[in-house]
């Protein structure tokens, strides 16, 4: 499905908290990332992913061409003139389009990749508080600069998952980089909904574990995530991890989900023509 990002108006995701609190789980698990790349063997590196069509050598890749967008998106963020990049972007087709083009053999698929992953943490690092809250580009449309690295997150998250799982590797779960992956997926599949002018308005609470964490999405003209239940919102209760996982389409979903709650899962699916 096409994207139809929502530009030039109010953010069409808002997350509540301290928007600078992305920063450093962002950075380690792409750094984190880099590092664990560099004990693969030649075999590993061509070995299935999660992604059908995809290789480990693939994957890095795709993150080497997105930590090289996001550095670009938020650099024109800040420079006051957000880009308008993927108004003609599928988030099923185009990143196999966009790194079909490369044969390069792994060790320099993972050089180039390391110097993406320090030029995009090097953005990041150097962000002030002021910066957070800025306006740049990704698949939503026009968010915050923090959004933005939500959105970097989640994606480089569930790719380290789609590498190691299949080559039976170490899972490694940091709490914070869980629950903020968690909470800006949930906003996103509204968003997309939203931006086609085909999403339900609502709430609906989450109550999760491992990590423990509770908050609300809202959904109005644009989406947002607050910490807490609001109001009367239906609750879904789940492990964080496999709701995760579900909502990335990497898994079924963990809980059975009734029509008061399964609009706000329609977004990633129709998204990604599942």
């Amino acid at each position: 499905m096409q994207l139809t990002p929502r530009y030039d108006s109010d953010p069409i995701l808002a997350l509540d908290g301290d928007p600078a609190s992305i920063g450093a789980p962002a950075v380690r698990q792409t750094r984190r990332l880099v590092d664990r790349l560099g004990d693969l063997t030649e075999e590993q590196w061509a070995h299935q992913t999660r992604c059908d069509a995809w290789t480990v050598r693939d994957v890095i890749v795709h993150l080497t061409i997105t930590n090289q967008f996001w550095a670009m998106s938020v650099l024109a963020g800040l420079a006051g003139d957000p880009t308008k990049i993927l108004a003609n972007f599928d988030p099923a087709a185009s990143p196999l389009e966009m790194g079909a083009t490369n044969v390069d053999l792994p060790d320099k698929v993972l050089a180039d990749f390391a110097e993406a992953t320090d030029g995009w943490a090097g953005v990041i690092e150097g962000l002030s508080d002021e910066d957070w809250r800025a306006t740049a580009e990704a698949p939503p449309g026009h968010i915050s600069v923090s959004a933005v690295v939500h959105h970097a997150l989640w994606d480089s998250w569930i790719h380290e998952r789609d590498i190691f799982v299949p080559l039976a590797g170490e899972l490694i779960e940091e709490p914070d980089e869980i629950s903020k992956s968690l909470r800006y997926a949930i906003g996103l599949g509204v968003t997309l909904d939203l931006s086609r002018d085909n999403a339900r308005t609502g709430a609906v609470a989450f109550d999760v574990a491992q990590p423990t964490d509770t908050f609300t999405l809202v959904v109005e003209d644009s989406a947002s995530v607050e910490s807490g239940r609001v109001g009367e919102a239906p609750v879904v209760e789940s492990d964080a991890v496999p709701l995760l996982e579900g909502l990335s389409l990497r898994a079924p979903m963990p809980v059975e989900l009734g029509e008061d709650v399964a609009w706000v899962f329609e977004g990633l699916k129709a998204a990604f023509n599942q």
